[in-house]
């Protein structure tokens, strides 16, 4: 099993995370912010993975700190999880729809930090939940996880349909770069020979 589990301790935030990347989609999520649990949901059962997180932040000021250091221990837990990377498919994308939404999620377990966000939300929060966070998320986790991402909002009138199809693509596309290829079992999927 590839997994991890993971404690980052701050000023702001306390936070555990624990990672099974070969698991089944099982979650359990205590962020104090229900619409990330939500979405924090669609990457464990998309991704077929099991994802435990709990975070406690200085909601009191807002949301920023909590969504953007859950994103980096997720991150730092994926790196750990991955291990050396021999094996997987390395790349992985999806197209997923909601209604009149459909994102594009495409990535590179590159071992180099890079995110692509492209998605003009059409209000700026869902519920009590700003929207602006969930790019913050996801710099978080590319900078701490090393991986290439490209999300791109295709279409979308219903802001929580832009969000859903966007973390359920980035499950589905995690879920495909992370398999093992039995074609390349052993074998490092790069010409540089690491990743």
């Amino acid at each position: 099993m590839r997994s991890a589990e993971v404690v980052r301790d701050t000023l702001e935030t306390k936070i555990t995370v624990a990672i099974n990347l070969d698991g089944t989609g099982v979650s359990q999520f205590n962020t104090g912010l229900g619409f990330l649990d939500h979405m924090l949901d669609q990457i464990a059962r998309h991704g077929m993975m099991d994802i435990a997180v709990n975070a406690k932040g200085d909601l009191h000021i807002d949301a920023h700190h909590t969504v953007e250091d859950i994103g980096i221990t997720i991150g730092i837990a994926f790196a750990k999880a991955i291990g050396d990377k021999k094996g997987i498919r390395r790349y992985g994308h999806a197209y997923v729809p909601l209604d009149e939404a459909l994102s594009r999620v495409v990535l590179d377990v590159s071992g180099r930090p890079g995110l692509e966000f492209d998605c003009v939300f059409t209000r700026a929060a869902v519920g009590e939940f700003d929207v602006d966070l969930i790019h913050e998320f996801f710099q978080g986790f590319v900078n701490h996880a090393n991986v290439t991402l490209h999300i791109d909002n295709l279409k979308g009138h219903n802001a929580h349909h832009q969000a859903e199809t966007i973390f359920k693509a980035f499950g589905r596309a995690l879920r495909m770069a992370v398999e093992m290829d039995p074609r390349m079992e052993g074998i490092m999927p790069s010409t540089k020979g690491s990743l």
